[in-house]
């Protein structure tokens, strides 16, 4: 046996030592034994000074040899643990593969842009590409190069949101037409989804922010047979073989001639119901062919080429095909709404 394991307070420390189960008691029990100001061995070993000269190396090789064993257990009972507690660590952090795991909720499109995605399809099969345009526009290109002319009631300031005397907040997706043609020459087929700005009080069918979608086809020879054709086409694909459209003559300052789009109504198949106040038709857009002015103001010559143009109110199909009866549903974030699509 090690002269140090019969001194008492070895005794001593493997009692405090057995009742160490953290590194905090750890650390008690290290102070307790070798800090330097107060430890039980650093007082013994300051004692030794008062012992006769010849009892001092004795004492002090037993003495040191008790520090190296108190030392010794302290790194065991160390190592021992942090291994411990590597170990719960690891059984803490352990992923179990068989267990099924957390299910996470995903989102969802908005039902707007859904809508407005499979529009896009539809037009991209039929050879149509997708173009946008700035939010932020200028009178000339909102207004002017579209044929509308000074004193025009769209231009007022109770239906447009002005930014200064030149720039404002889009009114339509027109303005497209008119930066694409200059930028190239026919034959052009483009849509130009995105959103519009009107100055309208928000009630179940307005709302001062919506969407719209522009088509423009310019070509040799292009008539309003192309522009129906079209139309039916497109709406065939998103209401259903079964649909029908009808002209009616409108005006528009962009088109000549201009004409308002119906589309048989599709909940009663027009036979007649509340939605389409017994008439069998619902109106859905304008539309027309391209006025040669503006065709002249983009640099294309309209002796040779024509083409049609019509607008597409977004929020107002997604009214007919969600049969949603408030426009202001599809803005207010509730999500046990847009759970719904």
């Amino acid at each position: 046996m090690s002269v140090a394991a019969d001194h008492p307070l070895w005794e001593r420390f493997q009692s405090d030592l057995r009742s160490v189960d953290s590194l905090g008691s750890l650390s008690e029990v290290r102070d307790k034994y070798l800090s330097r100001q107060r430890g039980l061995l650093t007082l013994e070993l300051k004692e030794l000074g008062r012992l006769p000269r010849e009892e001092r190396p004795a004492a002090g090789q037993r003495l040191n040899q008790l520090r190296q064993r108190v030392e010794s257990a302290l790194g065991e009972r160390l190592e021992r643990l942090q291994s411990d507690e590597r170990s719960r660590k690891i059984q803490r952090e352990t992923v179990d593969v068989t267990m099924p795991g957390h299910h996470w909720p995903l989102g969802t499109l908005h039902p707007l842009r859904r809508l407005q995605e499979e529009m896009e399809g539809i037009f991209l099969r039929m050879g149509f590409e997708v173009v946008t345009g700035p939010e932020i526009e200028t009178d000339y290109y909102n207004f002017e190069a579209l044929n509308i002319p000074r004193g025009h009631p769209a231009r007022d300031d109770q239906d447009t949101f002005y930014l200064n005397d030149s720039l404002l907040l889009r009114t339509h997706t027109s303005p497209v037409q008119i930066r694409t043609l200059e930028k190239r020459q026919p034959p052009v087929r483009m849509i130009s989804p995105g959103r519009v700005f009107r100055r309208d009080a928000v009630d179940a069918t307005h709302s001062p922010m919506f969407h719209q979608m522009e088509a423009l086809a310019v070509d040799e020879g292009i008539g309003m047979g192309h522009l129906k054709g079209t139309l039916e086409a497109f709406f065939r694909q998103l209401f259903g073989e079964g649909t029908h459209v009808r002209f009616r003559p409108s005006f528009f300052p962009f088109v000549e001639p201009g004409a308002e789009a119906d589309v048989s109504c599709i909940f009663c198949s027009g036979s007649g119901c509340r939605i389409c106040k017994g008439t069998g038709w619902i109106e859905v857009l304008g539309a027309g062919m391209v006025h040669p002015e503006i065709l002249k103001r983009v640099g294309c010559d309209p002796d040779r080429w024509t083409g049609f143009a019509f607008g597409i109110g977004i929020d107002r199909i997604a009214l007919l095909r969600y049969q949603v009866d408030d426009l202001r549903l599809f803005f207010e974030n509730d999500i046990r709404f847009l759970r719904q699509f």
